[in-house]
């Protein structure tokens, strides 16, 4: 056994982003004394540069100072960071153990809120521009884009309701898509088809990302011919879909869906008893900041009247 795994603690927190902090807030503020498994990389809301749907900020937040603050408050009344990467997750007899890189440490309850990345192009310039044009959310940032040309890159659903979302703010909206038809519900597709201010340019892919300090344009390429064109446009978002964090849970006995996502009940109980799921690791639908930070709540409420039973 690991020196970290001989500490028993009552509650760990896997994940750094709202659905963790919160957690781990309102796990402090009941004197559980959560440890949180933060991870190396960023979480998605500090990669955001404006936040201006999150209540209680008029003027807005930038991503990464809501994020330092909720941390700050969780630290506050008690909660322990350690800021490495969970590898692995096992039960072990009474006990659930959070494998890292720095050994294992053992709870008798988790709250998993590893959260889940956006998926991307690939490309360097799509990189440069994320926060400065590159955008994986309508919801979080068609405000600021109001007047502006918007490309939008995706043919599913999301790339539809993204679309739709935007066209309400954005002086157009060009879907690049790379087949000649979508995936997306006919319903959908009716939507946006009869939308004046949304165009779509089939059997193309995005080759590069334009612009000096921010979006100028997107440079396409036919999937057929090769043949480039130049759009012009301020802002591009990608609708391609999400990958949970959940590689590290692959070979556990939690339950995962077909795509990766933790099954939680509207409790966020997950298959196991004391394991419980908060935010885009198990939300499929919305992806928000404040519904993240809601489930986080919900799953230290949970997890308190967990080990409220095993002491009674």
């Amino acid at each position: 056994m690991s020196t970290t795994e001989q500490q028993m603690h009552n509650v760990i927190i896997i994940g750094g982003g709202m659905a963790a902090l919160t957690a781990a807030l309102y796990a402090a503020r009941a004197e559980l004394h959560p440890l949180v498994i933060s991870g190396r990389a960023p979480d998605q809301l500090s990669l955001t540069t404006d936040v201006e749907n999150y209540p209680g900020f008029p003027d807005g937040v930038q991503g990464p100072e809501l994020v330092q603050r909720c941390r700050q408050q969780a630290e506050k009344f008690g909660g322990q960071f350690v800021d490495v990467d969970a590898t692995g997750f096992r039960q072990e007899n009474d006990k659930y153990v959070v494998e890292t890189e720095d050994g294992g440490y053992a709870a008798s309850s988790v709250i998993i809120a590893s959260g889940a990345r956006a998926k991307t192009l690939g490309l360097e310039s799509e990189e440069k521009f994320f926060g400065k044009g590159v955008s994986t959310c309508a919801t979080c940032d068609a405000a600021l884009f109001k007047g502006k040309d918007i490309v939008v890159v995706g043919g599913g659903d999301s790339a539809m309701e993204e679309s739709l979302f935007l066209s309400k703010f954005a002086n157009s909206v060009t879907i690049v898509h790379r087949r000649d038809e979508f995936r997306a519900s006919q319903i959908m597709q009716n939507r946006v088809f009869n939308k004046d201010t949304i165009n779509v340019v089939w059997n193309h892919e995005v080759e590069e990302v334009l612009g000096e300090q921010i979006v100028a344009g997107v440079r396409i390429t036919h999937v057929e011919t090769g043949e480039t064109q130049e759009l012009d446009a301020q802002g591009m978002f990608l609708a391609i879909g999400h990958i949970p964090n959940t590689e590290y849970l692959e070979e556990s006995a939690v339950e995962l869906d077909e795509h990766g996502y933790l099954k939680a009940n509207r409790r966020m109980h997950t298959n196991l008893p004391g394991v419980f799921a908060a935010g885009d690791v198990q939300d499929t639908i919305y992806r928000q900041a404040v519904t993240a930070a809601g489930t986080g709540c919900q799953a230290a409420m949970e997890a308190e009247q967990y080990l409220q039973s095993l002491e009674d």
